[in-house]
């Protein structure tokens, strides 16, 4: 069982910056993908950024080039830096942790981009 802490969420100005944390309670090495995915109200949730415990990166095509996503295994958190900002990026942003033992949600942290 591993729980995921989000924070950083938070109301911002289209074009500004947030930047996203997620601790995790367990070891990042039983962790082998750690992630981003939203929810906006009334949408269904989908991917933002993944980050395997080796590095590799993957991003939404609505994202990439704004978003970077990093991982910190020593310290068990992911991060999500969030650049150029636009309202449609308004959602709940829900941290993931997949592996062959583990499958974890955090709670969600909201970000609202206003216009």
């Amino acid at each position: 069982q591993v729980q995921l802490v989000e924070s950083g969420g938070g109301l911002v100005q289209a074009g500004g910056s947030l930047r996203l944390s997620c601790s995790a309670s367990r070891s990042a090495f039983s962790i082998a993908i750690m992630g981003w995915y939203r929810q906006a109200p009334g949408k269904q949730r989908e991917l933002v950024a993944t980050i395997t415990y080796g590095g590799s990166t993957n991003y939404a095509d609505d994202v990439k080039g704004r978003f970077t996503i990093s991982r910190d295994n020593a310290k068990n958190t992911v991060l999500l830096q969030m650049n150029s900002l636009k309202p449609e990026d308004t959602a709940v942003y829900y941290c993931s942790a997949q592996g062959a033992v583990v499958n974890a949600w955090g709670k969600g942290t909201l970000v609202t981009v206003s216009s």
